[in-house]
């Protein structure tokens, strides 16, 4: 019996879908969404300027937000709470370091940055890497 279950979450689609999916089928399971903010990038923008806010944490907590709203509609509407937490930096890296943490990870196939053409395979290389490397099983959503 399943009792933790962890849902990475971007703006995607899919990831909502994901989440969708864990409240769907794991009615009785605590569930918890983490949002990673601060993503590397080859300009390292969005990782530059989070690293010139005054308060980290707060300004994570308010990239993330947009995302939690969403999150926390996809319960509602199923009449469910989810708990949240915010990461910084690369979302595979985030999700691992927490993995052992739960039951199981629930994960859309590909994220936000999907339309890139490094990105188009079978699998998006967050949930690739996610899947190959989790100490936990891995449920990939389309």
């Amino acid at each position: 019996m399943l009792s933790r279950i962890l849902v990475p979450m971007d703006d995607s689609d899919q990831a909502g879908h994901a989440l969708a999916y864990a409240l769907d089928n794991f009615p009785d399971t605590d569930i918890t969404v983490l949002h990673v903010v601060g993503v590397p990038s080859m300009m390292m923008g969005d990782a530059v300027s989070l690293t010139l806010e005054d308060d980290l944490d707060e300004a994570a907590a308010r990239r993330a937000e947009p995302v939690f709203e969403r999150a926390r509609e996809i319960a509602s509407e199923r009449g469910r709470e989810i708990d949240t937490v915010v990461g910084v930096g690369h979302p595979a890296r985030n999700v691992l370091d927490r993995a052992e943490e739960y039951d199981t990870i629930v994960v859309g196939s590909h994220g936000a940055d999907r339309g890139r053409a490094s990105r188009r395979f079978l699998v998006g290389n967050v949930a690739e890497t996610i899947s190959k490397r989790s100490p936990v099983p891995v449920t990939i959503v389309r």
